[in-house]
């Protein structure tokens, strides 16, 4: 309590004044990474304010990166004073700052230096894994290791009680509830869309073709080709795939979209274009791919329902996962099968398609492991990961005003996909190259992926780079945009 005693606070902005003094007790070495602070209620009566104040001050420094707050811990300072660059404390002091002393001052120094080499990595694809309750988690491997042990093999399609549970989940948040028998586990996104290229393999008795966005999901379509099948790239305009540039296309077997989120540009498929590119699948016999990755992380707007929900003719397989709600490392996805009775597709029907993936994963075998499955079952019945969700949209959303802020005004940049998910694209309309930005931003400590990386086709995207926001703190951040201000001036200026 005596690091806090010294707070001041403006009568006038109660909430910002804990808030902004908290915040320079970091930035000036006062307060250090590891250092507990004070109960809400004990700080809110050393203070003289509500203690609804110090919650809200509290819960806004969280979300920001600076504290950790865990429901029955104490709260914690997560960020040091060398995770900061100019400008990334933010917020004016109030009141009179306490000198550090001169230890402090030298511990000051160590750690800025300390973080000045440390790399931040802000390529994409890796959410706040270190912000799940640890109560919840443990709790969630406690309930794995306690299960019996069974003299058996796993089965293929995943345990009934989790597949039941992400039923529930659907039901919840992407406005559809499909029967559980229409769920099956894979082991991550790649996965899944590698098992559904070789059912179509079977079931078509040649190689499937799969109309793809580009820009896109390069990853997933390196496992549609290595599972057998051929890639087409669509280009994409404001509102995702261009459906005239995909009817005006050769015949496609499959189409592999990202309607509520399109990756990586970050577009929202309309409700009218979602209705015609269903109404197509339907008239043509081509089954829909749905790539569901960050759906769960709306910033801006209502949600927006999945592709599955508006399916009135069994069209469309829906993929979804937990790679970016909690931790990619689990290698856990799901895919929900078309409803029967679906049109036909290729040389057969949806009913057949449905029928073929089942058997691909029944010959594959089981991928997940059931203590893993046991786990996740565990975390979505007590909604520890509904709280987990709620806690990290917070934090996203911070981030992502954060960025907006920084960016706003800077000549010739401009920062798009901010709309959900957990990146953000940056492009700029001077000669500079996404790769030449990128390099710079490497060569002062930031790592991040060039929109280049995406396109399939010369062109297919402009110059720009995708920076991952899920897993860095705000002062990270804050270091990260500086970064990439400096490297298109640097570049632009070469």
């Amino acid at each position: 309590m005596d690091q806090i005693e010294v707070i001041v606070v403006d009568q006038s902005g109660k909430t910002a004044g804990v808030v902004a003094r908290i915040r320079r007790m970091v930035h000036d070495g006062t307060l250090r990474e590891g250092d507990p602070l004070p109960s809400t209620r004990a700080l809110a009566a050393e203070l003289g304010v509500a203690r609804g104040t110090v919650v809200a001050a509290y819960d806004q420094l969280d979300g920001e990166g600076w504290i950790r707050t865990r429901h029955g811990a104490v709260a914690r300072v997560v960020a040091s004073a060398g995770a900061f660059s100019r400008g990334g404390v933010g917020g004016a002091a109030v009141g009179n700052s306490r000198p550090a002393t001169d230890r402090g001052a030298a511990a000051s120094a160590s750690a800025a230096a300390a973080a000045a080499a440390r790399t931040i990595d802000c390529r994409p694809g890796v959410p706040a894994v270190t912000a799940i309750a640890q109560r919840d988690w443990r709790a969630a491997w406690r309930a794995a290791a306690d299960a019996p042990l069974r003299n058996a093999v796993a089965d293929p399609l995943g345990t009934v009680e989790l597949r039941a549970q992400v039923v529930a989940q659907l039901g919840l948040s992407r406005g559809f509830a499909p029967s559980v028998d229409r769920v099956l586990l894979t082991a991550g996104t790649s996965e899944a869309l590698s098992l559904v290229t070789e059912a179509l393999r079977v079931h078509l008795g040649r190689a499937p073709v799969f109309a793809v966005e580009d820009p896109g999901y390069r990853t997933g379509q390196r496992a549609v080709l290595s599972a057998g099948g051929t890639v087409v790239g669509i280009p994409l305009d404001d509102d995702g795939m261009d459906l005239d540039a995909l009817t005006a296309a050769p015949p496609v077997d499959v189409v592999l979209v990202t309607p509520t989120h399109q990756y990586p540009l970050g577009s929202v498929m309309p409700v009218a274009r979602r209705q015609r590119l269903l109404a197509w699948a339907a008239a043509t016999g081509t089954l829909l791919v749905e790539d569901d990755y960050d759906s769960e992380f709306r910033h801006r707007g209502s949600p927006v329902p999945a592709l599955a929900a508006l399916d009135a003719e069994g069209v469309v397989l829906h993929v979804g996962g937990f790679s970016k709600t909690l931790d990619p490392r689990l290698r856990c996805s799901y895919v929900v099968l078309p409803a029967a009775g679906g049109v036909p597709v290729g040389a057969g029907s949806v009913a057949g398609v449905a029928d073929a993936v089942l058997t691909a994963r029944r010959a594959r075998g089981a991928v997940v492991a059931e203590p893993v499955q046991i786990a996740l079952a565990h975390l979505l019945r007590t909604g520890a990961l509904r709280r987990h969700l709620g806690r990290v949209r917070r934090d996203y959303t911070h981030r992502r005003a954060r960025i907006a802020a920084r960016l706003d005004g800077v000549t010739g940049l401009e920062a798009r996909a901010l709309n959900g998910g957990l990146h953000a694209v940056v492009v700029w309309s001077g000669p500079a190259t996404g790769r030449e930005v990128a390099a710079r931003m490497a060569g002062a400590g930031v790592l991040v992926s060039t929109l280049e990386e995406y396109g399939m086709a010369p062109g297919s995207t402009p110059a720009g780079i995708v920076l991952g926001y899920g897993a860095v703190t705000v002062p990270e951040l804050d270091r990260a945009l500086d970064a990439l201000v400096g490297a298109v001036g640097a570049v632009e200026r070469a």
